[in-house]
């Protein structure tokens, strides 16, 4: 893999100014493009879809740099996918059976997500516990069917944790920086 393609899907509104988003958006580019080439979308600066789907075609891996309200995509984010997934671009008809008509075959993605939620929720088995012993992949479950509609391959998700009642900017960067390492360059 040599091309990838970051997009930053926060939304920016009083109540949530996302800078931690753009913070770990421009981390990622920053540490990619010394091995790699990058293409970048920010989707709240606008884009043009056919210049959107051509990004897709070039690159070999995209990554998604998006907060997780509500368990899923912002709506921009969901709407820029729901313009961009064209059919005949990304998907055709199914072949034998439903969801194997991906047409982006060979592409990898990864999610790099930040939640309210702390860690210490996923993964946590206890009786009535809210994710019910899920971890992060599981709780995104329903991304990833997404992705593997078009037929992208998934990569290791990365999350930084309760990021609004105990905020730790260093330590988010630090394991991002990690986590790319560990998935990029091994």
């Amino acid at each position: 893999m040599k091309n990838i393609l970051v997009i930053n899907g926060h939304e920016y509104y009083d109540f949530a100014k996302g800078q931690l988003n753009k913070t770990l958006f421009e981390d990622i580019v920053s540490t990619l493009s010394d091995k790699f080439e990058v293409k970048t979308t920010i989707v709240e600066e606008g884009y043009d879809v056919k210049k959107e789907q051509e990004k897709f075609q070039w690159a070999d891996v995209v990554i998604f740099q998006t907060p997780i309200y509500w368990f899923s995509l912002p709506a921009a984010m969901k709407k820029y996918i729901d313009q961009v997934y064209a059919y005949g671009v990304f998907f055709g008809p199914a072949i034998n059976q439903y969801g194997d008509g991906g047409l982006m075959e060979g592409k990898k993605y990864m999610f790099s997500t930040t939640w309210n939620a702390p860690e210490t929720a996923f993964n946590d088995t206890n009786e009535g516990s809210f994710l019910q012993g899920k971890d992060i992949e599981d709780a995104i479950a329903h991304l990833h069917h997404m992705q593997r509609y078009v037929n992208m391959v998934p990569l290791k998700t990365f999350g930084a944790h309760d990021v609004v009642a105990n905020p730790d900017i260093e330590k988010y960067r630090s394991e991002l920086k990690k986590h790319l390492q560990d998935v990029f360059m091994k």
